[in-house]
């Protein structure tokens, strides 16, 4: 179970965030000024941050600061209602990993979480050979080389065909959000890129259209299943 340290000000949204992290598996301790949450930091062993940038005591900017001359490598996402570029820039030189806007949506910061600390387990794990193969119903997909065929059959995928169809594969016949997808392989999560998503679902279910036993179902406002 990660554990992470929640500074926000706004303890109605605090809260919240520390209801919905905590229900899907997280240990969450929140403060509500700057001060408090380093202190907690220092006292404590957390494997993630997540930190309002406007805060009374101490603002994000100097926890963050902070916490990276302590610690280099935890995590630590913003969580702002400014969405000015040299307050991101700032942010990045800090060595933050994400920043977020507020309002935002849970299953999106939570999708991000989930990546990031999924990006720092495959770093600390020893190397293995990566999935490029699979079979589905009657074709191979060669993720390596963006590669979908059958006996009568071909065609040499796009980077982001590849990408989505190979997420798909990684969890056949279980449901695929459209978050995780979207900020996966697009990075971000927002209507312009859901209906890119959308379009490039629709391009997938064409190539493997041949094979009745092979569908990507859609969940609605959730996701989508590859079944064959």
């Amino acid at each position: 179970m990660a554990k992470i340290l929640l500074v926000e000000d706004d303890i109605s949204m605090g809260f919240l965030l520390v209801d919905f992290l905590e229900s899907n598996g997280f240990d969450v301790k929140l403060y509500k000024d700057g001060k408090r949450g380093l202190e907690a930091f220092k006292k404590g062993r957390y494997d993630f941050c997540i930190l309002d940038v406007m805060l009374p005591g101490m603002d994000g900017f100097t926890i963050a600061e902070n916490i990276r001359a302590e610690n280099k490598k935890v995590p630590i996402i913003f969580l702002t209602a400014r969405s000015m570029k040299q307050d991101k820039i700032k942010g990045f030189q800090l060595g933050v990993d994400d920043y977020v806007t507020k309002p935002f949506d849970e299953d999106e910061l939570l999708c991000r979480i989930q990546a990031i600390l999924n990006r720092i387990q495959v770093q600390n794990e020893a190397p293995k050979e990566e999935i490029t193969h699979f079979t589905i119903g009657k074709y191979q997909f060669d993720s390596a080389n963006q590669n979908l065929e059958s006996n009568d059959f071909a065609k040499r995928l796009t980077q982001k065909e590849c990408e989505v169809l190979r997420m798909l594969c990684l969890s056949k016949n279980e449901i695929v959000k459209r978050e995780e997808i979207l900020i996966n392989v697009w990075g971000e999560n927002d209507y312009f890129h859901g209906r890119s998503l959308d379009v490039f679902i629709a391009k997938l279910r064409k190539y493997l259209k041949d094979d009745e036993s092979v569908s990507i179902e859609n969940v609605p406002k959730v996701g989508f299943v590859l079944n064959g």
